[in-house]
Parts: structure tokens; sequence; C-alpha cells
């Protein structure tokens, strides 16, 4: 089944390719510059209080197994107090871990979508292979995330804890939650989308959890296009609404962000300390460091983002 024109029309007018160079593998990162960490992102912390965003890496983590291969982390001990060098040396213990590096809080790399067998700036979807993995746009890439971080806490915004499982996260949402920050998003800004939804994964439901799912509507991309914003990121399993807005058009944010935009999209951020923080001090910037695991050829990545006011 084919893309539905209202689908490539978007596509149109939020297109990236080609915008920093036909070379270019990092797409809206690029709008991170010196000048805005500098002056933008380091002038936001007053405090230094210090917020982690991620969930914790666990065995009884948010995976449900609807997603193949995407398994939450299998964490072994390899060694347990092992004297290396014999009897009465120093000990040491090691332990390994197996995971979908998607499995919690995580960076969507470029390379996790494509459509039409193209993913970023035009490049083929083929170049993805289990040999090679991302030939182009690994999660490698992305060097260094570090920028001014808006918290848009669209649930509070609404009046709501949470957003009802039905709720399509809309431009009007986005634009009432600028409105509660005090403060519009600009170039280069890291936005933070509260939906309230993981609330039902840290009270032990994570079925309901991913199942049905408020998150952002097909409308969004042209808003952040708009405000040349360099990622986002939320607190769901699927980032859009699931199940769809539109019917039988699965995943299409992910398609524009990703694949048109060149935009990275980050799932299961904890917001919920961060939104309290920001209401009580009534400021919702701040200094946001989510720098990715570099996997070279990662479709994704695990990340433990820290927001500092």
């Amino acid at each position: 089944m084919s893309l539905p024109a209202q689908f490539h029309d978007i596509a149109k007018r939020v297109n990236n390719w080609g915008r920093w160079g036909a070379e270019d593998e990092i797409g809206t990162l690029n709008l991170i510059t010196d000048e805005v960490v500098r002056t933008a992102a380091a002038t936001t912390v007053r405090t230094g209080l210090r917020i982690p965003l991620a969930l914790p890496l666990k065995e009884d983590g948010v995976q449900t197994g609807l997603i193949p291969g995407r398994v939450n982390p299998l964490h072994s001990m390899v060694q347990i107090n092992q004297e290396l060098f014999g009897p009465g040396t120093v000990a040491t213990s090691d332990d390994a871990v197996t995971m979908g590096l998607q499995a919690a809080t995580h960076w969507d790399a470029l390379t996790h979508a494509s459509h039409s067998g193209k993913i970023y700036n035009g490049r083929p979807a083929a170049t993805i292979t289990a040999h090679t993995r991302a030939r182009f746009s690994g999660i490698e890439k992305a060097r260094h995330i570090v920028s001014r971080g808006v918290l848009l806490d669209v649930a509070r915004a609404r009046g709501v804890d949470r957003l009802a499982g039905d709720h399509a996260v809309t431009p009007e949402d986005l634009d009432a939650a600028e409105e509660l920050a005090r403060t519009r998003v600009r170039a280069g800004d890291i936005v933070l989308v509260r939906t309230g939804q993981i609330q039902t994964y840290l009270a032990g439901d994570k079925h309901a959890y991913g199942y049905p799912s408020p998150g952002l509507s097909v409308r969004t991309p042209e808003w952040f296009h708009a405000r040349d914003v360099a990622a986002v990121a939320n607190d769901t399993l699927t980032f859009e609404i699931f199940p769809p807005e539109i019917e039988d058009l699965w995943l299409p944010v992910h398609a524009l962000d990703l694949v048109e935009m060149g935009m990275l999209q980050g799932q299961n951020w904890n917001l919920e300390e961060l939104s309290t923080a920001c209401a009580q001090e009534g400021r919702y910037a701040f200094l946001l460091s989510a720098m990715p695991e570099p996997f070279v050829g990662g479709t994704g990545t695990p990340v433990a983002p820290v927001a500092i006011l």
C-alpha cells in the first residue's frame, strides 16, 4: 500500500535533503552551533539542579515483545570477585548485557525509519545491511547532543496529569505549552514533549503504557520544521499517537521526522520530575545533555539525558 497524498504533501514542506549539503549525515543537529550552546543553552543554568530523565535499565523494562528482537536488558555477571592475579590480590567483578538499542530511554537514529526505499538525504535504504549496519547516518555520527532544552508540558497546559490514550498532540497543543513555558522555541533547541503517559509504566502497567497511547500528530513535523528544532523527545513508547490517527498510515511521524527532516526523535523519556521542577521554578528552558552511545552503524542508542536548571 502506497503512502497517501496527504503524507507526501507534508513531506515536501518539511524536507531538508541537501540543506546542509549532499554529504550531510546528521540533519537538524547542524542547528546546534557553538553559538547556540554558548549563548542559548549554557546561560539557562541558574541553580545547578540536575534532573535525570532516563528509565532504569532492567530486565522488566518497557518492552512487551511487540517488536521482535527489541529485548529488555538481559544483565549477566561474567565474573564475581575474581582474583585474576592469584589469592589475596585485588578482585574484580564484571558484567555483560544484551538489549535492544531502543529498548528503554533512547534516541532513534535517522536510519531507524525509511520510506519509498529512501533514508535521510535521499540515500538508498538498501545501504542498511546486516554486514555494514547503517552505512550512513549511524547514531555514532551524532557525536555531541548538548543544547538548550525546552519542556513543552502539553498535559499541564491542558490541565491534566496525563493525556487520554486517543489524544493526538497538535500544533495548537504545542502553542499552548509554549505559552505556559513563557519562552519561544527557537533554532537549535531540543524539545521535550510531555504527555504524562509514562505514569502508566511507572505505576507498573507497561501494557497500558504502550497501547493505546497519546503521541505526536502527523501535523507536528511542520511545527518543528518552522522553528528549526534540532531534536524532539517525549514520554511515550511509540512517540506518535498509537493507534495512528489516519487509518492504515502507520508511523508517519517517524518517516517525516527522521527521513524527510533529518531530525532525531527520542522515546521513553521520564519527564515527570522535570515537569514538577519547571512548574515550581516557573521556567521551562534548561541545559540538556543527551549524549548518544556511539554504536557504529547503530539505528538507535540508549541515552541517559540530564536536564540542568
